[in-house]
């Protein structure tokens, strides 16, 4: 007899919760921080859940729809989310402040960003990371012009700052220690892309 839908299930190596969609999402993103794009595997990810991969193909079609939705769900956690935090505040150099006072604080978890920067050719993360590039910087362009600053000159502050937020993922990546004190960082971020120090 088999047990209930939903309870655990007794395979040849171990007893296995059934997974869900944002188990394997979840996963699937620690991986592409750990080891980039190819390490997105459904066997290895299955290991690590104490899943089967059929659990896998469950909810996915392929390998390339669970890459796509986990690059999905990221992008609506570090993109949409913090946008939607950042708009929960009362005027332009607020939401500035806190959109990068959020985003340094975070900066250190950027593995999965750096990862997709690695692979931007890759026919499943490149849509997405050109989305996420578009509207972060289009978001960024809008403050920059509720700052008063005009057209061209708010897209190259917009350039400057997410230019910026890039390059400090990449030091506190490789070289945390060469980065210094983020409140510091915060502040002469400030500075800099608003020319007002």
């Amino acid at each position: 007899m088999l047990p209930p839908c939903g309870a655990d299930r007794t395979v040849a190596y171990g007893r296995v919760r059934r997974r869900t969609r944002d188990d394997w999402t979840g996963v699937a993103l620690q991986a592409l921080a750990e080891g980039g794009v190819a390490a997105v595997a459904v066997e290895p990810l299955a290991a690590r859940l104490g899943a089967t991969k059929g659990s896998a193909y469950w909810h996915f079609p392929n390998r390339e729809a669970l890459l796509k939705a986990a690059l999905e769900r990221w992008e609506r956690e570090h993109t949409e989310a913090v946008i939607e935090l950042v708009e929960s505040v009362d005027g332009p150099a607020a939401r500035l402040r806190l959109l990068f006072a959020t985003v340094l604080e975070a900066v250190e978890h950027s593995a999965v960003e750096l990862a997709m920067l690695a692979a931007k050719d890759h026919p499943v993360v490149s849509p997405v990371l050109e989305r996420v590039t578009e509207r972060r910087v289009g978001y960024l362009e809008v403050l920059f012009r509720e700052l008063g600053f005009g057209g061209g000159a708010a897209r190259q502050r917009a350039l400057l700052a997410y230019s910026i937020y890039l390059g400090q993922a990449q030091l506190m990546s490789a070289t945390p220690d060469v980065v210094g004190s983020p409140r510091a960082l915060l502040e002469e971020t400030l500075a800099a892309v608003t020319g007002r120090g």
